[in-house]
Parts: C-alpha cells; structure tokens; sequence
C-alpha cells in the first residue's frame, strides 16, 4: 500500500497487468504505469491500491454469460477480438476484470470518501456481447449496476447514476447499455466525426465538430451540465476524464490546451461539490503523439480530483 490516506484519495491501478501487445500498437499500454510513478512521487495525498477483478456475477450485470466465459478462456471469436483491437492472452482477460473492479472499487469509495479514481477505466464501447475500440468490458456500467444493486439491498428507492463521459469519443456502448433505463442518466461530449461512426443515443449527446478550441469546449460542456441539472438528480457520478480531447492527441482531433482540459475537469467536480455528490473517475483514452503529453493530462485530472478531497474532507460536518 502506497501513499496515505487522511484527507486524501483512493486510487486504484491494475497496470501490473501488462498486455504482450505486438511492436508498433498504437494503445499506449506503459502510460498507466508513467501515471501511477508520478502520482507516487508527486501527490502524497493519493493513496494507491491494487485493484481487485470484478467476479462472473458483477460483470453479468451488463454482459452476457457466454461473452464473459469466451473471454476468460479465450474461445471468442476473432471477429470480435479484431473489434476489440488487442489479441487475446490471459493477461489481457485479467487486465480487463481488474480495470471493472478499479471502477467498482472507486464508487464504493467515493461513497465514503467524496472522490476515488481507476488509473484506467473508461472503456465505454463494450456492449453486453462484444467489446470494441480498446474495450473489454464496460467498467462504468457494471459499476453503476453493482452501486445499485447495492444500495437497493438496504433502501428502497433506487440509485440514480449519471455518467458523464468526455472522452473524445462517444460512449456509445454505455450508451446502449442504459438507453431504457430511467435511473442512469448518459452523457457524451465528443468528436462528431469521430469513432465511432454510427454513434448510438445517450440521455445527451453533445457532438463537437474537428478543430473545436477551449472557449467552445467549456461552453458546450456548461451548457450541457445546466441541462443535466434540470432533467436528472443524480445520488453518484462516474465521470469518464478521457485525455484524448487534448490538441496534441493522434485520435482525438480536437484543440484543448492542458488550462482548457483541467478548467473542463474542475468544472465536472464543482458540479458534483454543488450538489454534494459522491464521484468516481476514471482516466478513459489518451493517445499523445507524446506520451508524456496524455500523462501530463492525466495528472492535472488527478491534482484536481485531490483537491476536491481536500475540500469533501473540511466540508462542515
């Protein structure tokens, strides 16, 4: 166990699991360790802990039994492995229960805590069936299934989730997911003509075109916060902080600076401080040309996010 505790953040990692991914991918696997050392070396405040893999039944909440046991066995069909962009080894079904089980892990506490995070996490595109576009299995879904379930044990009235995905690209398996259910609200802020090309439909899509800047970006997510705020009252966010919207991205093709990408990231908090809301995030896509870049980016989520634990921690009781 690293760092410490009081007054600070759960943060949890599962790069121990490396993928054997062959020369040349364009997923940048060791980024999740660059993160984990600074934030050890930089932010006392964080406290990291390995995460645990998400179990057959918590994953069965979103997925179908015989995609979760393909999976784990490597039996699901190359087709599906192509979509999903990595070759199967036991590492990468391992790597992938893990990444759920950092984001179960952060909501359960966030509900105690204030604020929690994944250093991974994020991987939006997984639907019930197949993943696709890097992802696996949906972490933010399984883990607003699984806070629900949980709290639906001890109170009768449900939990209400909104996710709040800014990742460059639309979380349209998330969206899927929860497109009939009432008590999770989507939202989407994302490349219009970005992958993937046919989108699905979140609660609200905000579809930005190539090029966008800060200005229009901050505008665009206010605006979409205010409406959040007049049609969902959530109990808990998962907030999806993906790096990729950053101007020195190879994926992203948008044109926020490191200000306009941390002035994005303490708004989302100061909604959820508003409102007294627990919130998870997790780090969702980063493909810098460089990739101290997307780290940089990364960690001026996390510096953020431990503030707003400095402020849930002095909050009068």
């Amino acid at each position: 166990m690293e760092g410490r505790q009081n007054a600070g953040m759960q943060v949890f990692y599962a790069d121990q699991f490396v993928l054997p991914l062959p020369a040349g991918h364009r997923f940048p696997m060791g980024k999740y360790r660059l993160v984990r050392d600074r934030l050890a070396a930089e932010l006392p405040e964080v406290w990291l802990m390995p995460a645990e893999p998400a179990t057959d039944g918590e994953l069965a909440l979103v997925h179908t039994p015989g995609y979760i046991q393909a999976i784990s066995d490597g039996s699901v069909e190359p087709a599906i492995m192509r979509e999903i962009g990595f070759p199967w080894s036991a590492a990468m079904a391992e790597r992938a229960r893990r990444s759920v089980g950092a984001t179960i892990s952060a909501c359960r506490a966030a509900s105690r805590e204030g604020i929690a995070a994944n250093i991974a996490g994020g991987t939006h595109h997984a639907y019930p069936d197949r993943g696709s576009g890097f992802c696996v299995f949906n972490d933010a879904a399984v883990a607003a299934r699984l806070m629900q379930a949980e709290h639906a044990r001890v109170r009768r009235t449900p939990l209400r989730v909104a996710i709040i995905d800014l990742d460059v690209h639309q979380g349209n398996g998330t969206a899927r997911i929860f497109r009939d259910d009432p008590t999770v609200f989507t939202l989407s802020l994302h490349g219009q003509k970005n992958f993937p090309f046919r989108k699905e439909a979140s609660d609200l899509d905000v579809a930005l075109p190539d090029g966008t800047t800060d200005d229009a970006y901050l505008q665009a997510l206010e605006r979409a916060l205010e409406e959040l705020s007049h049609r969902f009252d959530p109990a808990l966010v998962i907030y999806l902080a993906g790096a990729d919207p950053h101007e020195g991205d190879r994926l992203g093709r948008l044109k926020l600076t490191w200000d306009g990408l941390e002035a994005r990231d303490r708004r989302v908090f100061d909604y959820a401080w508003q409102r007294g809301l627990p919130l998870a995030f997790a780090m969702a896509g980063g493909y810098g040309h460089r990739i101290e870049d997307t780290v940089q980016v990364q960690m001026n989520t996390f510096a953020a996010g431990v503030a707003y634990a400095r402020r849930w921690h002095n909050r009068p009781r």
